[in-house]
């Protein structure tokens, strides 16, 4: 009778959630997902487009109406779980959506701040992030939103409820693979990379069917590894042992651990993959393909279309991660199909986006030593004396020669992304000035720990500031402004049509800029370190920005000495809201 009575106690409260049910949510289509940058109502991507330029053409903002700019409201992530908050929210439909750190995710009323509900991963011992437990953000489509989680799996959850719909392994936590990436929507298809080059993991794109979550397409970015298609073997990564000696490709790195770009219009998928393992480049003699690249993905199948390795036989872990981004640039009379990347190895790369052909790389970092340029066909010219010695070679075996490198292995840039505006044709890249003293060690791969190699100090190169927001312009390779700041920056870029430009800092400021001179315009301080990426909406006919706040990430943990900058700063856990109310808009 009791059963009975649970039972139909079930039904009731179903044919009541039925007869209740909430009106139907609007469903995040491919064409909303390919015209995000046109839709300033909402944002439905990582980087406000699939290219990720960060531009909005929203202008109702601007210099003089800016100091209108006042918090709507501010939304704890709550409990004892703060560390670094490097997410990108989206929006869509009033509902933002923003990732926490430790793998949690929130749906908020845009207009109020009040929760709608929260997702809250349950993560089991022993994960091993590499440079905190951030999450980058989420990705939004038909009815579903996905993140990915510190133990290397991949979660759709309903977008009105919060629960879950699938949850799939991307690969296992215990060998050191973890996800902290923003997916990526491309033709139905859900498109992420993997975390964990420190542990030797090999990186990996992989494309999965959006509905199901089941893998459609994988491409391992090391040499020797064979792709997968339709669950059977595809075509192999270059080829065995070409650039690779032995067995070192097996464990060879490259974690494309940072998401990334799609270009419509040529049908590709734009992915930086990451450092070679171990960091120890005197035991994998050769270019370690396609470690520390850019790669060119057709999304239908995964076969690679072209490859431009920026650090060939890494050796400072200059990774090769970073975004590259789409763009038109004008040369000569021409349009030339561009894309651009500012490396952690210190200079700014523009290509052929349709074949990788190499147009320029320019020095956006000061000192640079590790190379003594770049030669005509995008190669560097190495200078063997600033590169760490080979302790085989040292009297102990235990220690290479140690030397000091610019700039440190946190990069000239690191994961934060660039913005490009196509109103003033600049790049604004959020840069450091540091170095670092390096060395190699003897290290044997074992799965599940720490494969580098290696050990090092970061130091700064200036007394005054390490951080330094550049606005570069691609079609000339020259610095057009600079913005220094005391601490690292270590924040996302955003640029806007009312010719502004927004950053956070370590100190907690989310600042404005001038588009065109640089001039500090507004300022606010939220009362931890910013290390997010703004973004901004119209809402009401009202111009909002929106930023995560919450100091962490690698510097703290990794940043010895320039991590001084940033002592005593508080952790935390919050969005900010901002909006400038249409009554000072018009002044």
């Amino acid at each position: 009778m009791r059963m009975r009575n649970q039972f139909l106690a079930a039904v009731g409260l179903a044919a009541l959630s039925v007869g209740l049910a909430l009106p139907a949510i609007a469903e995040v289509t491919e064409q909303d997902i390919l015209n995000d940058a046109k839709t300033p109502e909402d944002v439905v991507t990582y980087g406000l487009g699939p290219q990720a330029q960060r531009f909005s053409s929203l202008k109702t903002l601007n210099r003089e109406n800016i100091k209108g700019l006042v918090p709507a409201w501010s939304f704890s992530f709550g409990g004892e779980k703060q560390r670094g908050q490097e997410s990108q929210a989206l929006v869509k439909d009033g509902v933002l959506y923003v990732t926490g750190s430790y793998s949690r995710l929130y749906a908020v009323d845009a207009r109020t701040g009040e929760k709608k509900w929260e997702y809250n991963a349950r993560l089991p011992e022993g994960i091993l992030p590499c440079c905190d437990v951030v999450n980058r953000g989420a990705a939004l489509y038909k009815d579903k939103v996905y993140f990915g989680t510190l133990d290397a799996k991949l979660v759709a959850l309903d977008q009105k409820t919060g629960k879950v719909v699938w949850r799939k392994d991307i690969d296992d936590f215990k060998s050191g693979y973890s996800y902290t990436a923003a997916p990526m929507i491309v033709k139905g298809k859900i498109i992420t990379g993997v975390s964990g080059g420190e542990f030797g993991v090999v990186g990996r794109v992989e494309a999965r069917d959006a509905e199901t979550g089941e893998i459609v397409w994988k491409r391992p970015v090391i040499e020797g590894h064979m792709g997968e298609l339709n669950g059977k073997p595809s075509t192999m990564t270059g080829k065995t042992n070409e650039t690779w000696p032995g067995d070192t490709w097996k464990f060879g790195g490259g974690a494309t651990w940072l998401g990334g770009t799609y270009d419509p219009e040529l049908n590709l998928i734009y992915f930086g993959t990451g450092n070679p393992g171990p960091w120890n480049s005197a035991l994998r003699p050769g270019d370690n393909k396609w470690s520390a690249s850019r790669l060119a993905i057709n999304p239908d199948n995964g076969e690679i279309v072209w490859g431009f390795q920026t650090t060939p036989h890494d050796g400072w872990d200059y990774d090769g991660v970073n975004e590259f981004v789409p763009f038109d640039m004008q040369k000569d009379g021409k349009t030339v199909k561009a894309g651009a990347t500012a490396d952690r190895n210190g200079f700014f790369y523009v290509l052929d986006r349709t074949n990788g052909a190499f147009l320029s790389a320019t020095p956006f970092v000061s000192n640079i030593n590790w190379a003594k340029g770049i030669d005509e066909n995008g190669r560097p010219i190495y200078d063997e004396a600033n590169r760490p010695g080979d302790p085989a070679k040292s009297e102990d075996g235990k220690k290479g020669k140690s030397v000091y490198a610019t700039p440190g292995f946190l990069g000239g840039k690191n994961w934060n992304p660039i913005a490009y505006s196509p109103d003033t044709k600049l790049f604004y890249v959020p840069s450091n000035e540091w170095g670092m003293d390096i060395w190699n060690e003897p290290v044997n791969y074992k799965k599940g720990a720490a494969y580098l190699g290696a050990g090092f100090t970061i130091k700064p190169t200036f007394e005054d500031h390490i951080g330094s927001l550049k606005a570069i312009d691609p079609a000339t390779k020259k610095v057009v402004w600079e913005y220094k700041n005391k601490a690292p920056l270590w924040a996302g870029v955003l640029t806007t049509a009312g010719n502004l430009v927004f950053t956070g800092t370590p100190e907690g400021f989310l600042k404005a800029f001038d588009a065109k001179t640089g001039e500090e315009v507004w300022k606010f301080q939220v009362g931890t370190g910013v290390v997010a990426s703004p973004i901004t909406w119209e809402q009401d006919g009202e111009q909002w920005i929106g930023v995560a706040a919450g100091w962490g990430g690698a510097v703290p943990l990794w940043g010895g000495e320039v991590a001084k900058t940033t002592a005593g700063i508080n952790q935390g856990g919050s969005f900010w809201a901002f909006r400038l109310p249409k009554a000072l808009a018009s002044r």
